[in-house]
């Protein structure tokens, strides 16, 4: 039973991030919202509440605009999953930026100062497989 749960959950994630994906691509007009990558989608135990987590190229400011935009685009953007979705109940969206993207860029700049410092020894090419 677990594991039926967990896969028509993970189901669902990817049809919401499909759906969203395609809507922020084809049919939301906002300029806050160019350029956003729904990188993610989390549903709680009770599939009420869509953690949608987003990718934005740019500054903090940039990132709060296309928070601005989701709020704004929510409603909308529920009502096309309504649509586009065969489920009993919709879940509520919320909005949440996904740094994980920024974090990596982050450490691989740290691990190439690091070799160039000597710090770190370079990475014998033999050894990659």
């Amino acid at each position: 039973m677990v594991q039926k749960t967990f896969q028509r959950s993970q189901r669902l994630e990817s049809e919401i991030r499909s759906i969203l994906s395609e809507t922020l691509l084809l049919t939301v007009n906002d300029p806050r919202l160019e350029g956003v990558i729904v990188s993610t989608v989390r549903l709680n135990r009770d599939k009420t509440i869509a953690r949608i987590f987003f990718s934005v190229i740019g500054d903090d400011e940039r990132a709060r605009r296309a928070a601005d935009g989701f709020r704004a685009a929510s409603p909308f953007l529920r009502r096309e999953l309504g649509r586009k979705m065969k489920i009993r109940v919709l879940p509520a969206l919320e909005f949440a930026r996904d740094d994980s993207f920024e974090y990596g860029d982050r450490m691989e700049r740290l691990f190439d100062r690091l070799h160039e410092e000597g710090v770190i020894p370079p990475e014998d090419s033999e050894d990659r497989s």
